[in-house]
């Protein structure tokens, strides 16, 4: 064997602890809590550093979800395979989106979270709430499908949402399908800049652990552990109610459908540290698309499902809806009759379709849910407001991991899920790129 020949088959120099990006985003984690604790003045003056991150990765979240939508359309051979790739994922998610609302229900009327503060709702301070309410006035039904539909082509990528993006990729992909061969210049030139998108995600990555450690150090510097004293039966019980919904109903579906979600969520675990740093599972929409094609999702799959889950599939944000508003009727006193439950479920499961994945938009959704549950005093969510944003955590952690196995369960359903290379990547056998 030559010298050379000898070269080539070493093998590669173990890497480093501290290369790893799950590593550095947890030190940044630890380190932003610490901060937040021991020096909460400073700690609040970063909070540039963690809305900095979120714009970034936000700005090229939609000529990625374009190039990839659009690719895999065009690849798919056919416009059927999008319809039946669409039908079942809205169906997944309309079954698992109520159980998750379900489950908050039953959750909260068990432990009654609220039960013994005795709030008077007309002297509760609601100035705070004002601007989610306003907020949540422009979430009626008829404006949110208006607001799928971008002013113009340019706009759908300066507008900040994820469905108009959707939108005119699924009508463009369609487009390039039916245009066949005199288009087929137009869908190389897209894979090609999806490519660039796709390295320009990848170096915006590097930055997470900073965005992670000045998100978290405002978060503990701005409100305080202590802060969740008063309220801390609210919080356990809902960050418990998640686990159990992860690990019951996802991991329960993961099982059924062939794949381990502890295997998953180690497979993630990078990515579920930038959620829990940032609040925000927009932040790792893209990185998420990229690894479940790495995990064998076919392009076509993934590239769809992720974005639509972003809007349509919040369980996280589903469990939070309906026991922090039966949490406000208990602490107001306010007694909530068995058709008063149902509409409210009714309301939030189509209030929370169209919801950003960003932190503070579960607020807004809930604001969205009250107001048209007149029994509930929209005042109430004053109660709330300090502590939301230790729960805004845990409900994109919740979020993320739902779409992630959604992703994975439509594939396999579609026949685009490739469950030898899932078995390898999700044991650690074959090296990611």
């Amino acid at each position: 064997m030559s010298g050379m020949e000898a070269l080539n088959q070493a093998p590669a120099p173990p890497r480093r602890w501290y290369a790893s990006l799950y590593m550095q985003v947890l030190l940044a984690v630890a380190a932003g809590v610490a901060l937040g604790v021991l020096a909460p003045h400073w700690a609040t003056q970063l909070k540039p550093l963690g809305d900095g991150f979120i714009k970034l990765i936000k700005m090229i979240i939609a000529p990625i979800i374009f190039c990839t939508v659009v690719s895999g359309i065009a690849g798919a051979g056919g416009t059927g395979k999008l319809g039946r790739v669409g039908l079942k994922a809205l169906a997944y998610f309309m079954v698992v989106s109520t159980l998750a609302l379900v489950l908050g229900l039953v959750v909260a009327n068990t432990v009654q979270p609220g039960a013994g503060i005795n709030a008077d709702a007309s002297h509760i301070e609601s100035g705070k709430v004002a601007e989610f309410q306003s907020q949540a006035a422009k979430r009626g039904v008829s404006e949110f499908l208006i607001q799928i539909i971008p002013d113009t082509a340019l706009g759908a990528f300066t507008s900040g949402e994820i469905l108009p993006v959707l939108l005119l990729a699924l009508l463009f992909g369609v487009a390039v399908t039916l245009a066949g061969e005199s288009a087929r210049a137009a869908q190389r030139g897209i894979e090609s800049l999806g490519a660039v998108f796709a390295r320009i995600m990848q170096l915006i990555m590097r930055l997470a652990p900073v965005g992670a450690f000045g998100a978290m150090a405002y978060t503990v510097g701005q409100y305080g552990v202590g802060t969740l004293a008063p309220l801390a039966k609210l919080v356990l019980c809902f960050y418990v109610t998640s686990l159990v919904f992860v690990l019951g109903v996802l991991g329960g579906i993961a099982q059924l459908c062939g794949f381990s979600l502890w295997r998953l969520l180690k497979y993630l675990r990078a990515e579920l540290l930038v959620v829990l740093g940032t609040s925000s599972s927009e932040a790792v929409l893209p990185a998420l698309i990229d690894k479940l094609e790495r995990a064998g999702c076919a392009r076509s799959v993934a590239g769809l499902v992720v974005p639509a889950g972003y809007s349509f599939n919040l369980d996280g944000t589903n469990i939070y809806m309906t026991m922090a508003a039966l949490f406000i009727a208990q602490a107001c006193r306010v007694e909530l009759t068995l058709g008063d439950q149902l509409l409210l479920v009714a309301v939030a499961a189509i209030s929370s379709k169209g919801a950003a994945g960003v932190s503070g938009s579960g607020f807004v959704t809930l604001a969205a849910t009250l107001s048209v549950v007149p029994t509930v005093p929209i005042a109430g969510m004053a109660l709330i407001l300090g502590v939301d944003r230790f729960m805004s955590e845990c409900r994109a952690l919740t979020n993320f991991v739902g779409n992630a196995v959604a992703t994975l369960v439509v594939a396999g359903w579609e026949g685009e899920l490739d469950r030898q290379q899932l078995r390898a990547v999700l044991a650690g056998e074959r090296r990611l790129r």
